[in-house]
Order: C-alpha cells, then sequence, then structure tokens
C-alpha cells in the first residue's frame, strides 16, 4: 500500500512535464503569429512581384501566383539603371558603415577608459543628439554641406553620417565591460593609449564592431530622406530613390515593376546579414555568460 508521501513524489514529475509541455506549445503558437506578422508582408511582396500587372488586384486576391512571370523584373532593369544605382548605394553604406566604425571605437574607448574634464557632460551632451530628429537637423545640415561645394555629391551623404550617437554609446559600454587590468598592463609595458587601443582593446572589440557595421549598412541601405534632400542629380541618386521613379506619374505604374525593384533592393542587405549573423549575434551575447 502507497504512502501518501510516495503518491505526491509519483505525481509531481508528471504534472511538472505537462506545465512544460504547455508552456512550450503557447510559445511556439506566439512564435508562429510573430513570424506571419514579420514575414507576411515579404512573402506578398515577392507574389506579388511575381504576378502579371492584370492580377495585382485581382478579387479575391490570391497569395501564390497561378503563373509565375519574370517579366516585372525585366522591366526594373530596363526603366531603371539599377547597376549605377545599387553601387551609388553600395559606396555611400560601405563608406559609412566603416567610417562609424571607426568613430565609434575611437569615442567609445575614450569615453570608457580615458579620464579628461568634462567627460560626462560630453557623453551626456552625444547621448542628447539622439533625441534630436533628423527632419531637426537637416536643413543646417544641407547649408553646411553647400557652403563647403559639396552638394549634389555622394559625400554630401557620407560625411555628415560618420559620426553616430548610438555607436558611440554602443562602443563605450562594451569598451566598459572590458577589463581595465590590460590597459595598466600595457601601460606598465610603456604602450601608449593609442597603441593600447590599437593593440589590446581594438581586436577584443571587434564584435561590437560588428553590431554597428552591420545595423549601419541596413539603415543606410534603405535610407530615403536624406539622399532625397541632399542629391538632385539621376547619376547621384541611390537605390531607394531610384524605385520611387517606378510608381510612374501619379502612382500610375505598375505595383508589381514597384515590388520587384522592392525584392531586388532587399537582396544586398540580406546577403549583408547572412554574413554577419554570427557576429551580430556574438557581439549582442558577449559579456552575457559568465
Amino acid at each position: 500500500m502507497t504512502t501518501i508521501q510516495e503518491r505526491v513524489t509519483t505525481t509531481a514529475p508528471v504534472v511538472t512535464r505537462k506545465k512544460r509541455d504547455w508552456s512550450v506549445a503557447v510559445r511556439v503558437v506566439v512564435l508562429l503569429i510573430a513570424s506571419v506578422f514579420v514575414l507576411g508582408p515579404v512573402l506578398w511582396t515577392l507574389s506579388t512581384s511575381l504576378r502579371p500587372p492584370s492580377e495585382s488586384f485581382k478579387l479575391p486576391p490570391a497569395f501564390l501566383p497561378l503563373n509565375p512571370d519574370l517579366s516585372s523584373y525585366e522591366q526594373v532593369f530596363k526603366q531603371l539603371n539599377i547597376v549605377a544605382l545599387v553601387v551609388n548605394s553600395a559606396l555611400v553604406t560601405g563608406l559609412i558603415a566603416v567610417g562609424q566604425m571607426i568613430t565609434a571605437a575611437l569615442a567609445g574607448y575614450a569615453f570608457a577608459h580615458l579620464r579628461f574634464r568634462g567627460r560626462g557632460a560630453l557623453f551626456s551632451i552625444v547621448l542628447a543628439t539622439m533625441m534630436v530628429p533628423a527632419q531637426v537637423t537637416i536643413v543646417p545640415v544641407f547649408m553646411l554641406i553647400r557652403g563647403v561645394g559639396l552638394s549634389d555629391t555622394l559625400l554630401a551623404l557620407i560625411i555628415p553620417a560618420i559620426p553616430t550617437a548610438f555607436g558611440t554609446f554602443l562602443m563605450r559600454q562594451y569598451f566598459m565591460g572590458l577589463p581595465g587590468e590590460l590597459a595598466e598592463a600595457a601601460a606598465i609595458d610603456g604602450a601608449s593609449p593609442w597603441r593600447t587601443f590599437r593593440s589590446v582593446y581594438a581586436p577584443l572589440a571587434m564584435p561590437g564592431l560588428a553590431i554597428v557595421g552591420i545595423l549601419a549598412f541596413n539603415f543606410h541601405w534603405n535610407e530615403f530622406f536624406r539622399p532625397l534632400i541632399m542629391t538632385i542629380s539621376e547619376q547621384n541618386f541611390t537605390l531607394p530613390l531610384g524605385l520611387v521613379s517606378l510608381q510612374g506619374n501619379l502612382g500610375t505604374g505598375s505595383i508589381s515593376v514597384v515590388l520587384a525593384g522592392v525584392v531586388l533592393s532587399m537582396i544586398p542587405a540580406l546577403v549583408v546579414f547572412m554574413f554577419g549573423q554570427r557576429a551580430l549575434q556574438d557581439g549582442l551575447t558577449a559579456g552575457t555568460g559568465k
């Protein structure tokens, strides 16, 4: 005859296992719903880009194209100089990403490990700039760019975007998580602050720099507002500006052609993310483990 203690011991694991199964099921359902909301527009964009223009607004809409057609992609290459647009976007976003990695590393290291008067106040000012929208500063920035003779050039898009308050904050926090004893040991060996940064801290900060670079590339690859203000000539247009012309006069263009251009514009950013996914994951999880 079993005792009460034996019954409790027998049933406890069963109850725990049922609760765990319910918890896993709820998580799976939540993730599936979130995936539908996140991936749904992307899949719809891809599906519509493969439809003939006559099926774009067919009712009731079909999620999968009945007769997949690549003519919309052909029209994108006919209506746009897509190669020049991609080159401009790659040049602008690549130089901005590299520039932000360099400036964020230098500023972050200075705020984290160098002692100078007004460091806290200056860092607070840097953080305060994150709360100022780009629409507020676009006019003075445009006046400065025109004053130095760089209006309607790719440099007008690159130079103002190189300083990054978010990247500085991120790298400061990353450098503060690295042992301060490394700088002391380097100073004992006679290394200057620059040599300490270049030879000791910078190699250790590569995961954090990867985050800054990938986020900067993805943001500025899709940027539309600043290129719209800073550039006038078509030869200086970036890819988002070029895609707008696919809409036609008063939006009379084919929606299939427009979405085909959107799909093509997503490919480079997707490739960068795929190759940088491991570095991004390592940077985000650095310091979370014991």
